[in-house]
């Protein structure tokens, strides 16, 4: 598999997870709070902020009864129409390019999902790295090809598609141009539950479209996440805002700063420890080797004498005959006298 490059980070098994925060409408309609959130997650150590784009007229209908009206009891956003929500959550267009110019000034990568064709055109003026293709959106042909077609690099959550989908969308893409290719594991309830997420999955969505592969979580806490990385992801989205009291339309299953500075923190330790397959002595642990068990005379004895349960044991440090030669040793004369604390050999006996 080779490694992606998006901006100036490399995506791939030998390096970090590429942790995105995904902005959303948590910025409750104030182009100061959306700043203020790229300047917490820079700190927290995010590679990149992610946010969306479209207007909700590109997004739906202003009809507000019908399919067009939430109301199911088990949705966060019930009582809202689809129109008045998208409303709400929409990022203007105008911004931006003033959250973009100040990613880059923090050192951190920004780009977006777009949900239509007029979306990519605008991102497209911006310069964007890379695209998102959100998971409602993974069944839009069309609009995967317009994405693949710019060469950038695309990230494809998979929330709620079936094999045969995320086939056709990784055909879309590659066909039309795209070469660096990641998957999401993704499941879109909001927020999700830990034993609805299927991590297990990651590997074998690896081994089936040979990309790379991560994880749009949307669980609260950083288990899940932290966990995905030693199932092989090398990507997390996690969506973000600077407090979750605050309110917004994604703020109850957003991470808070401090949240996220653990998750960055942890899926890096989770990364390093994965390490490769090995076994004995690696050159860290050489210096513990003295501290294992090992056969000492514990008790002061002469000349002749025979070894017994009494006298030798097992105990720590580890310079004397390994344990497993006590049985073999019991009985023994010892050629000389010896002190108590003196490591066993097989120079003892006579």
């Amino acid at each position: 598999m080779k490694e992606i490059s998006i901006g100036n980070r490399l995506i791939g098994e030998n390096h970090p997870p590429f942790i995105i925060a995904e902005m959303s409408g948590n910025h409750n309609q104030s182009l100061e709070r959306a700043l203020q959130i790229v300047e917490k997650a820079a700190e927290s150590g995010v590679d990149a902020i992610k946010l969306q784009t479209y207007t909700a007229d590109t997004m739906t209908l202003d009809i507000d009864e019908g399919e067009f009206f939430i109301e199911n009891d088990n949705n966060l956003w019930k009582g809202s129409s689809l129109y008045k929500l998208y409303k709400e959550a929409y990022t203007p267009w105008e911004w931006h390019e003033q959250i973009f110019k100040r990613c880059e000034e923090l050192g951190i990568l920004a780009f977006s999902s777009p949900f239509d064709e007029s979306a990519v055109d605008f991102l497209e003026t911006l310069n964007v790295p890379a695209y998102k293709i959100a998971s409602f959106e993974n069944v839009d042909i069309p609009l995967i090809q317009k994405v693949a077609s710019t060469g950038k690099p695309v990230i494809i959550s998979t929330g709620m598609a079936s094999i045969a989908e995320i086939d056709e969308a990784v055909r879309a893409a590659r066909e039309a141009g795209c070469e660096d290719l990641i998957l999401l594991k993704c499941t879109s309830t909001y927020p999700s539950s830990p034993e609805n997420t299927n991590i297990r999955t990651i590997p074998h969505m690896k081994e089936l479209f040979q990309c790379e592969v991560g994880l749009s979580d949307h669980t609260l806490g950083v288990g899940v996440s932290v966990a995905s990385v030693a199932l092989g992801a090398t990507v997390i989205e996690k969506h973000f805002t600077t407090l979750r009291s605050d309110g917004g339309v994604d703020s109850a299953f957003s991470m808070e700063p401090s949240e996220m500075k653990i998750l960055v923190e942890d899926s890096k330790r989770a990364w390093q420890s994965l390490g490769k397959i090995t076994y004995g002595t690696t050159k860290d642990e050489a210096a513990s080797l003295e501290h294992r068990r090992s056969l000492y005379i514990v008790k002061d004895v002469e000349e002749g004498e025979i070894l017994t349960t009494e006298n030798v044991r097992s105990i720590r440090p580890g310079k004397g005959l390994s344990p497993k030669y006590f049985d073999q040793a019991i009985g023994m004369k010892f050629q000389k006298s010896f002190k108590k604390g003196t490591p066993l050999s097989w120079d003892c006996f006579k």
